[in-house]
């Protein structure tokens, strides 16, 4: 099928006031190179409650920080010892994202396990 324009196309308008080739009005400007810095990570934190089964809190680490479960029984003791422990590092939406997922699941679980996601230094 061959398709044909129905109007010939029109030329582009010039336009109205050129740019005059002027020396003295002539602006040059110099190319700067931007310091763009990366984005804050933040780090997604699990707290030690006394009633969350340390069983749960190595699956939740599993599921939602895609972990080995040798690696995430060592973050889940950490917790257990030191009242804290680093699960991972992302961006602040999807450390976001991370926390909403765990505190829904522990809840859906019926579980008082705290999450919270803080920046990195």
């Amino acid at each position: 099928m061959i398709f044909m324009a129905s109007q010939t196309p029109k030329k582009p308008e010039t336009p109205a006031n050129p740019p005059a080739p002027s020396g003295d009005d002539a602006v040059v400007l110099e190319r700067r190179t931007q310091r763009i810095q990366p984005p804050q990570m933040y780090q997604v934190v699990l707290l030690n409650d006394d009633f969350t089964p340390m069983e749960f809190v190595v699956q939740v680490i599993q599921e939602y920080f895609s972990k080995d479960r040798e690696t995430a029984t060592q973050i889940m003791l950490k917790i257990h010892l030191e009242g804290k422990g680093v699960c991972g590092v992302y961006s602040r939406d999807v450390a976001s994202t991370k926390v909403d997922q765990v505190l829904q699941a522990a809840r859906n679980a019926g579980h008082p396990l705290q999450c919270l996601s803080e920046p990195v230094e």
